[in-house]
């Protein structure tokens, strides 16, 4: 039943458990990261890192580590050589822990390389801004700056910064319209390390190479991630509006803008507050919903007045290409014009994001705006009002080498003559377009070398891009594969540290049930032991009587009354003795002693024609030290005085001895030169040979339970005293408690 009790309760303890773990898993994910000194970006192994909540981890010999935690919660990395450090989790990304003051008890020569290492990473941090100046101006040159930020890390260098440089060159190729090569860079970057920036860039890459389908699908998990940076969420739902927008999906479009247009107005991000109206006018524009796309794009003109006069001039010039679309070619005229003098108040032929010469098609300048109002004329078949702004254009694009616009409005300028009937001037215009045609053709020319040029110096760069990018992959591959073996032998370690600890909770709780059903067995026994011992007194006390009833029976048979009363009065003082020692498993010696007198006394009475008694205790023996049970001499005694010395023709001798063999153990002998055994046995009857003796029988029962009981305490053994079978000696060992 113990058992049973204990088994039940471990299976409790182990469901209560599993149920706790459980809950506890509940909206935690998996944080890896790193430990190292700030000095020398040194790995910091065996770093207990352990969150708020209870979760707790060490670093391994690489300084890493892998923890559950949830989003909020706080890592705090302790160790015996370093401060304390906490640093709240953000999001899934990998926490890079940089620990100041830590050497870990480095050679100075170590010490010299941590301080070339920091060299090293200034040196990549430096040739990164480089590379974001020229960004927009030199493609080359940023490429190579790059390449050169690169360098210094070498083939083990921090995906930190190696994930930075393949960032930026992703946005330069992103500027200067190399989607491909941006959307590769973009993917490396993303392997060397996880961030929300990079698959930000990576998803408005694919919006901007028509890959639709392939943004929406890596923008769309960033929507359910927390603590993102309001501007990034922002760029994150414009993305997907452009997206969804070039899906033809415009509903979802223009709720993605109006997301990210909420969070802009929240956070005060002006930028992206004109950007998003403007787009959302657009979509509405896409609908042929005029009021509202109207009501948009003056809510981002206003705004844009807020901003810059720069900023102005774009978005109205946004304005006024919705108004050309819309037939509102008198509306169209009046913005452009209002924005040509704007553009003359701040001096600038060019407003955009691109320099002169590179991406001209999207450049807003006086050349274009007048091209534009000109075909606005036309439209309306104002060709006298259209020849101004057209010559206007046609000299505005000579001044600033701006060849196409030049070749488009000299050609439009030849189609007006043409159609007011000034053939004349419609030739010489036509002859000019030719000549600038001719000048374009060439300079295409010039630009599809410098672009074959280019190219090859770009897919040089690349290359040793790729060169260095390929040597880290293997170095991360043998690093990775040592963190695999390192977290191997962790795993397996912990599993074996897990099976010793079930084993050792099995064989202590195999040992526990083993030991608890010991127990119950042994006590059961006990009771046994003691229910047996009782029954086997309270047969031998009747047994007793019967025999000493006997002998009274004999005195009055014979008619002495006197004898038969001492006889009495003798034997009740023997039985009250025994009646008190009958609960008794042991008693004294010396009090054994006395009731052994006394009953051999009553028993001489009887047969004192028959027998001489003699009992000899050596006076060295401390009988009181010693304990017997209670009566077990009295039988051998019984049979001695019946079965022996009774049926002899002389007077015999009954001797009783007590003898100490070592300190702790007693031989008591009883003696008798009576007929003996053999003979005692042949003079029984045919009825008495059919009857065991009960007195015998039991004493044996007793000294086998006590013997078990008290490990082998009483020893009995019986001979016969004589050569010739006659006498009979019972020797009875006796160990002290």
């Amino acid at each position: 039943m113990a058992q049973k009790v204990y088994i039940l309760i471990l299976m409790l303890l182990t469901s209560l458990g599993s149920v706790a773990q459980q809950g506890n898993a509940q909206g935690q994910m998996q944080i890896k990261g790193s430990v190292k000194g700030k000095e020398n970006y040194a790995p910091i192994s065996g770093v207990r890192v352990s969150t708020d909540k209870g979760a707790f981890t060490t670093t391994n010999a690489l300084g890493e580590f892998v923890i559950r935690a949830s989003v909020g919660d706080i890592l705090m990395v302790e160790g015996p050589e370093l401060e304390t450090v906490r640093y709240r989790i953000k999001s899934g990304e990998d926490v890079d822990v940089l620990v100041e003051g830590y050497y870990g008890g480095v050679s100075k020569k170590q010490k010299r390389e941590a301080i070339s290492s920091r060299s090293s990473l200034a040196d990549h941090q430096r040739f990164l801004d480089s590379a974001n100046v020229y960004k927009k101006t030199n493609l080359e040159k940023s490429i190579d700056f790059i390449a050169r930020s690169m360098e210094p890390l070498g083939s083990s260098g921090n995906k930190n910064e190696f994930s930075a440089s393949l960032r930026t060159l992703g946005e330069i190729y992103m500027f200067h319209e190399q989607y491909d090569l941006a959307i590769t860079n973009f993917k490396d970057a993303l392997a060397a390390q996880e961030s929300n920036k990079t698959k930000i860039l990576l998803g408005k890459a694919y919006v901007l190479n028509k890959n639709f389908e392939s943004a929406i699908s890596i923008l769309e998990p960033l929507i359910t991630v927390r603590n993102m940076l309001p501007y990034q969420r922002i760029e994150l739902f414009e993305a997907l509006g452009d997206a969804s927008k070039e899906l033809n999906k415009l509903k979802e479009a223009q709720g993605y803008y109006q997301q990210g247009l909420l969070i802009a107005e929240k956070n005060q991000i002006s930028p992206k507050e004109i950007d998003l109206n403007s787009k959302i006018a657009d979509v509405f524009a896409s609908e042929d919903r005029v009021i509202e796309a109207e009501g948009f794009y003056q809510n981002s003109l206003s705004l844009s007045k807020e901003v810059a006069p720069e900023r102005l001039i774009q978005e109205s010039e946004k304005v006024a290409d919705f108004y050309n679309q819309k037939s509102r070619y008198n509306d169209e005229i009046q913005l452009r014009k209002r924005n040509l003098d704007e553009l003359k108040q701040i001096s600038k032929s060019s407003v955009a994001s691109a320099e002169r010469g590179i991406n001209t098609r999207d450049t807003i300048t006086s050349q274009r705006i007048n091209y534009k109002i000109a075909n606005a004329y036309i439209a309306q078949d104002k060709l006298d009002e259209a020849i101004p702004y057209l010559e206007k254009s046609i000299v505005e694009a000579d001044k600033d080498d701006d060849l196409v616009v030049q070749k488009d409005a000299t050609r439009k300028l030849s189609e007006v003559y043409r159609n007011k009937g000034d053939y004349t001037r419609a030739l010489e215009s036509y002859q000019d377009y030719v000549a600038v045609v001719d000048s374009l053709y060439v300079r295409k020319e010039q630009e599809i070398s410098r672009a074959a040029r280019f190219n090859r110096e770009i897919a040089n760069t690349q290359n040793r891009i790729s060169s260095l990018e390929q040597e880290r992959e293997l170095s991360q591959s043998k690093y990775s594969l040592a963190v695999t073996e390192q977290q191997l032998y962790e795993e397996t370690s912990k599993r074996q540290k897990w099976i010793i600890y079930s084993l050792i909770f099995g064989i202590a709780l195999m040992a526990l049930t083993a030991f608890l059903y010991y127990r119950s067995n042994r006590q059961q026994k006990l009771a046994n032991n003691l229910l047996a011992l009782k029954s086997l007194r309270t047969q031998m006390n009747p047994h007793f009587i019967f025999n000493a009833l006997n002998s009274v029976n004999n005195y009055i048979a014979k008619s002495d009354e006197r004898s038969a009363n001492r006889f009495l009065s003798e034997f009740s003082v023997l039985m009250r003795s025994v009646l008190e020692n009958s609960e008794e498993d042991f008693i004294p010696l010396a009090k054994e002693l006395e009731l052994l007198e006394l009953y051999i006394k009553l028993e001489h009475s009887r047969f004192s024609d028959k027998f001489d008694y003699e009992i000899d205790v050596d006076k060295k023996i401390d009988v009181e030290a010693f304990q017997i049970p209670p009566m077990l001499l009295q039988p051998y005694i019984e049979n001695a005085i019946w079965h022996g010395l009774r049926y002899k023709e002389e007077k015999g001798s009954l001797k009783i001895r007590v003898r100490q063999i070592t300190g702790d153990m007693l031989e008591i002998c009883i003696e008798d030169d009576g007929i003996g055994r053999k003979m005692s046995a042949e003079l029984k009857t045919a009825n008495q040979k059919k009857q065991k003796s009960k007195g015998m029988g039991n004493i044996k029962k007793r000294i086998q339970i006590l013997n078990d009981m008290y490990k082998n305490k009483v020893d009995v053994s019986i001979a016969d005293l004589n050569t010739d079978q006659t006498g009979t000696r019972v020797s009875l060992k006796l160990k002290k408690q």
